[in-house]
C-alpha cells in the first residue's frame, strides 16, 4: 500500500482513489452509529438531573415559606416560591406544586425526557418516587 502511494507521488498522480474515499466514509458512518445512541442517553440523563434539581430547589423554597407562615397551604402563591426563578407548571421541564396542606406537600418535577420525579412530605416523613424509564432506578431517586 505504501509502495503504491510512493509510486503515485513520484509519477505525479495526486489525490485519493474512490475506494479510499469509500473506506473513510464507512469508518465515519460506523463511528457516528456508535456515538449517537451514547449521546442521546447522556441527554436524557441531563434532562432528568435538571428535573430533580428543580424539585430539590423548590423544596428549599417551600421550607423557607413554612418558616414564615408555619403552614404550607399558601406557599404555592407566596413570594418565596413565585420569585424563586424555577419553572413552575405542569409541562415538561417544569416543576408542579400539588396538594399543599398545613403539614405537607407534594412536588412533581416533569423532565423533558418524559420522566416524572415526585417528592412528598407528609409531616416528618418524606418520600421520593419516579415514573418513566432511564433515570428511574426501581421507582426511586
Amino acid at each position: 500500500m505504501l509502495r503504491k502511494l510512493r509510486e503515485r507521488i513520484h509519477n505525479g498522480q495526486e489525490g485519493f482513489t474512490l475506494i479510499e474515499l469509500l473506506v473513510v466514509i464507512l469508518i465515519i458512518g460506523i463511528l457516528a452509529a456508535i456515538a449517537l445512541p451514547a449521546f442521546l442517553g447522556q441527554r436524557q440523563k441531563g434532562q432528568d438531573a435538571s428535573a430533580k434539581s428543580n424539585v430539590r430547589n423548590l423544596v428549599s423554597h417551600m421550607e423557607s415559606c413554612f418558616t414564615t407562615a408555619e403552614d404550607y397551604t399558601n406557599c404555592a402563591s407566596g413570594q418565596d416560591v413565585t420569585n424563586s426563578g424555577l419553572p413552575i407548571g405542569t409541562a415538561n421541564g417544569q416543576v408542579e406544586i400539588n396538594a399543599a396542606n398545613a403539614t405537607g406537600y407534594t412536588l412533581i418535577g416533569h423532565s423533558m425526557s418524559g420522566n416524572t420525579f415526585t417528592y412528598t412530605k407528609a409531616g416528618a416523613t418524606t418520600t421520593k418516587t419516579c415514573t418513566g424509564s432511564g433515570g428511574c432506578n426501581g421507582g426511586s431517586w
